[in-house]
């Protein structure tokens, strides 16, 4: 049984593809670009994604800002379009404001600074990242299922959007 007390992916809906719409997507940096690769990696090998009133199944999933608003394009595993939601990112500007913050001086530190000034940033970090993640699960509340996992990798991917390098 995994941390979350979801046991692998049976029984629930979950992504099998997402894509970043390109056009979103700014030039970034090396770390940026890491990120993102890792957090969709992530995001296909284990998640629970279930857009609420559709049959459970398997999803693509686009994801992309328009008009400074964040948008799931969902469909299912022939493309067929199941869903879209737009939500806002007014609720995300501070949070985002703040990882990036925090980012950029933990990436600094990790090429200088001591092993406990790096850990001290980067439970900083992760409570952002957390904090992120769980004003997400609250947006998508009533549209998409997803657990804190997924949450966490969506949120990542919220911000590589976000990223304006």
């Amino acid at each position: 049984m995994k941390a979350n007390g979801m046991v692998g992916n049976e029984g629930h809906g979950r992504l099998i593809d997402v894509v970043l719409d390109e056009t979103s997507i700014a030039p970034s940096t090396p770390d940026i670009e890491h990120e993102r690769r890792v957090a969709i990696y992530d995001l296909i090998e284990e998640n629970r994604f279930e857009p609420v009133g559709k049959p459970q199944g398997t999803f693509k999933l686009k994801l992309s800002i328009v008009d400074r608003k964040l948008v799931f394009d969902i469909s299912d595993a022939d493309g067929e379009p199941v869903v879209t939601h737009i939500l806002s990112l007014t609720p995300f500007r501070r949070v985002v404001k703040d990882y990036f913050l925090i980012c950029d001086s933990y990436y600094q530190a990790i090429r200088t600074a001591s092993p406990s000034k790096i850990e001290a940033i980067d439970m900083g970090r992760r409570g952002l990242h957390n904090e992120g993640s769980r004003l997400l699960m609250e947006r998508l509340e009533g549209k998409i299922r997803i657990d804190l996992d997924t949450a966490r990798r969506l949120f990542t991917l919220l911000c590589v959007l976000h990223w304006k390098g």
